[in-house]
């Protein structure tokens, strides 16, 4: 094989994995050139938790890899390298190098799309104030971490109750601050979870401290230099410091006119992954994901889609036309809110909702281990949602939710969705009994035989 250019836009991990692959299967018979608009080299936002925590050894570690960890003369890391234009006739890139402040043309004979997202910024009054902050990269990282250890900080507002806004409600509650967390929606994490589950977790919140503030619009960012408070149509808020989570957008605004994007700025690709230019594939979150239980494309942006992507791509990435589709996947994710820890796979009520699939959903609350086995000694509340097609009883999607460390059975039931079982598949899985961890029926099984009307096993 003679060596092939392959370019890849994005340190993420789309693009981290895209190197991966492409060494392991083509060695040296591949040029492979990464370009990364950012001076830091794929930070890993979903660790800035655990950073703000001092959970992690640096923040500099809190990243996919290090540009020294691909060392082979065939693989070019280029941060500070902003791709700003796609000539698809000619196979070309230009590239903004911010270091020399010089543009330069780059040419390939495969290219990787991987450009993710970014932060919404809310376009309110007042948002130039100081002390309004995203969520996410490694700059905003250590912005947020000196804000954590300045005691003048006593008020902040988190706006957003996904994974992002929970996550700095937790640790600004922990470290003793006052926070107020604010959604247009009605629920926390109402886009994951179903209403049984949000009751228990919003309920969890309000106990450490957190004011949930739900079905609220905000209107304005007070203050004069800084931000002083946050207006909402349920009262105004004080405000030393305001973390904005409210979602993402796709970074792809560059690509208007090249490649095809859809009304929302998510590229469109086909089944194979491959946008509407020759050579041209895209991964990642700047994508629209295929779900296995929807049986069609939908926004899941997490780093498990972006890898099993990237994966694909680059196996199939020198054939003419792929001999199989890309399966499309589940997505997983879990998270812990305090002392409960979940974890949700699939489709829920909302997403389902949002894709037009009907489905059926059923909730079980039972104990993790025997009866016998008392509350001190371990023996957690537990909790699952089951979604699944009322006529044929396919797995759609799933949860559950426990003080208990249970989050592991949320893989189980992402392996039922991905294989398309059914509850009845699931009713009979033969797990593995111990008292000292579950019961004779595990919890799934259990689940599965609650949702199909079965008498209830009781020991």
């Amino acid at each position: 094989m003679v060596q092939k250019k392959v370019a890849i836009i994005g340190a993420s991990h789309g693009g981290h994995q895209s190197i991966l692959e492409l060494l392991t299967r083509y060695g040296k018979d591949v040029d492979i050139t990464l370009f990364e608009a950012g001076d830091f080299i794929s930070f890993m936002s979903c660790g800035m938790e655990l950073y703000l925590q001092d959970k992690v050894t640096d923040v500099t570690d809190v990243r996919n890899f290090r540009p020294e960890n691909f060392p082979q003369e065939n693989v070019h890391i280029l941060a500070n390298h902003e791709v700003t234009q796609i000539d698809a006739d000619n196979k070309k890139l230009t590239v903004v190098d911010h270091i020399k402040e010089a543009t330069n043309e780059f040419t390939y004979d495969k290219l990787i799309l991987s450009s993710g997202v970014t932060p919404n910024a809310l376009p309110l009054p007042g948002k130039e104030l100081e002390n309004i902050f995203l969520m996410r990269g490694y700059d905003w990282a250590r912005k947020i971490k000196a804000k954590l250890e300045d005691d003048s900080v006593q008020n902040v507002t988190v706006i957003g109750t996904g994974y992002i806004g929970i996550e700095a409600a937790q640790v600004f509650a922990e470290a003793g601050r006052n926070v107020t967390i604010i959604d247009v929606i009605d629920r926390p994490l109402g886009t994951y979870l179903d209403q049984e589950m949000t009751d228990i977790l919003r309920a969890e919140l309000e106990e450490h401290g957190v004011h949930v503030v739900t079905g609220a619009k905000i209107s304005e960012f007070s203050g004069s230099t800084s931000v002083t408070a946050v207006k909402t149509d349920q009262g105004d808020f004080p405000s030393d410091l305001v973390i904005e989570a409210a979602g993402v957008k796709p970074n792809t605004a560059w690509l208007t006119g090249t490649v095809e994007l859809d009304q929302r700025g998510w590229i469109v690709t086909d089944e194979y992954l491959r946008t509407n230019l020759p050579d041209v594939s895209a991964v990642g979150d700047a994508t629209l994901a295929l779900s296995i239980p929807a049986g069609k494309k939908m926004p899941i942006a997490l780093a498990t889609v972006a890898r099993r992507e990237a994966r694909y791509v680059v196996e199939h990435l020198f054939e003419e036309k792929p001999n199989v589709p890309f399966k499309g996947v589940v997505g997983s994710s879990a998270l812990s809110v305090f002392d409960y820890q979940f974890a949700a796979t699939g489709l829920n009520e909302f997403s389902a909702g949002r894709a037009g699939i009907p489905l059926k959903t059923d909730f079980y609350q039972d104990t993790l281990r025997p009866k016998y086995v008392p509350v001190e000694q371990g023996n957690s509340d537990v909790y699952v949602k089951l979604a699944y097609d009322e006529q044929t009883h396919q797995l759609l999607g799933g949860a559950v939710l426990s003080k208990a460390a249970i989050t592991a059975q949320g893989n189980t039931l992402a392996l039922a969705v991905a294989q398309q079982l059914t509850l009845e598949d699931l009713a009979d899985s033969d797990f593995f009994f111990q008292p000292g961890f579950d019961r004779q029926w595990s919890l799934l099984n259990l689940a599965a035989q609650h949702a199909l009307g079965e008498e209830p096993f009781v020991e």
